[in-house]
């Protein structure tokens, strides 16, 4: 299948320069899927209708600073392809090309939308996240902010300190419309002061809540139509149905990620951030994590997601760099991650952890066939 019918010449082609206030007005007047910005006639970036309408950013902004940089694609590609190049590209919508000539746009939503049938034959526990990073209902947004910032992440499932149930989420786009509704209220002026009392609220008062969950079990397709019909890119994954347990998170992306899976024998790996790449190949990225899985041979990797995000903090011009190695095995998923200045270091430090969470998932099977030898023996005599 190809992204031929997927994908749509409604779309808004704007100037790098053009002022981000025309843009909403564009949007607001017109509803098209995206925007392309060209510089000079050329091709620059892309900007998300999600991303432009939540923006609070002034109006006077140019568009080249809110811009993303997005793969080129032609129409007649691959779904499969398109996916893996919208995830490492880490967009949700790209331009796309008839030849030599700029057709439309491709949007995450719209992929999703027309294979959402074939998603009936993976489940949610297939493609989820375990890694999940939360935060307290009585943590001061500041203190959430600061936790997505850090981890390069949109949402936080809020859990109550004292019982350690899930009570809520809150994402960026929650944040950013808090304050832009709290800027339209008060109008324009000095708002630090507003600001900084957002900072030091707790995380109870903007969290949304009931939060909208998924089981495991549950296959992808329904999964898929809820994050549809409430308007999200991700649903918090619970094994019971009270929903109280934070068992992990499931993303658009994890979505995406999952078309391009492969039943090759050579590993899959997906890289996200790729541009952040400069002294690492994706060649070595795989020969190393091989490696590394190759000390515990019965794991047989399905797939690997190798993701950088860059930090403003910089030394000597290298950028700090998180990178986040996750795997997924015919064991479960196993992860490793870390901090470093430059891609090569941060994925060396992240690949350590992963070595080490490894060998100690390798070391509790012993465990488990030890103990099951035992409990034979004791019940021979």
């Amino acid at each position: 299948m190809d992204i031929t019918d997927i994908a749509t010449p409604d779309f808004v082609e704007v100037d790098a320069d053009k002022r981000l206030g025309k843009i909403r007005a564009i949007f607001e007047r017109e509803n098209p899927r995206g925007i392309v910005v060209t510089e000079d006639g050329e091709y620059a970036g892309v900007i998300g209708e999600k991303q432009l309408v939540r923006s609070r950013m002034e109006d006077d902004t140019k568009a080249s600073v809110v811009m993303k940089s997005a793969p080129r694609v032609d129409r007649h590609e691959d779904v499969r392809e398109t996916a893996r190049m919208l995830v490492e590209g880490d967009v949700k919508i790209a331009p796309v090309y008839e030849g030599s000539k700029l057709y439309g746009v491709v949007t995450s939503d719209a992929i999703l939308d027309a294979v959402i049938d074939s998603l009936d034959a993976i489940s949610v526990e297939d493609i989820y996240s375990e890694d999940v990073v939360t935060v307290g209902e009585k943590s001061h947004v500041g203190q959430a902010i600061n936790r997505l910032r850090e981890h390069g992440i949109s949402r936080l499932p809020v859990i109550n300190e004292d019982s350690g149930k899930l009570t809520g989420i809150i994402t960026t786009h929650d944040l950013v419309e808090f304050v832009v509704r709290d800027n339209e209220r008060q109008g324009r002026g000095d708002r630090r002061g507003d600001l900084d009392r957002m900072l030091d609220l707790p995380v109870y008062d903007l969290m949304s809540s009931p939060v909208v969950t998924a089981r495991p079990a549950e296959t992808v397709d329904v999964a898929v139509e809820r994050m549809f019909e409430n308007d999200l890119s991700g649903l918090v994954v619970t094994p019971t149905e009270s929903g109280e347990e934070v068992k992990g998170i499931v993303t658009k992306t994890d979505v995406l990620r999952a078309l391009t899976f492969t039943e090759e024998e050579s590993m899959d790996v997906q890289i996200t951030n790729v541009r952040l790449l400069e002294t690492l190949s994706r060649a070595e990225i795989v020969e190393e994590i091989t490696t590394v899985v190759d000390k515990y041979q019965q794991m047989q990797v399905l797939h690997a997601h190798v993701r950088f995000h860059e930090h403003k903090e910089k030394l000597r011009g290298t950028p700090l760099i998180q990178c986040q190695i996750r795997l997924r095995t015919s064991h479960g998923q196993v992860a490793g991650s870390g901090e470093g200045y430059g891609a090569e270091h941060a994925f060396h430090v992240a690949l350590d952890k992963l070595e080490r969470n490894v060998l100690e998932l390798k070391g509790l099977n012993a465990d488990e066939k030890y103990r099951g030898q035992l409990i034979r023996k004791l019940g021979e005599l």
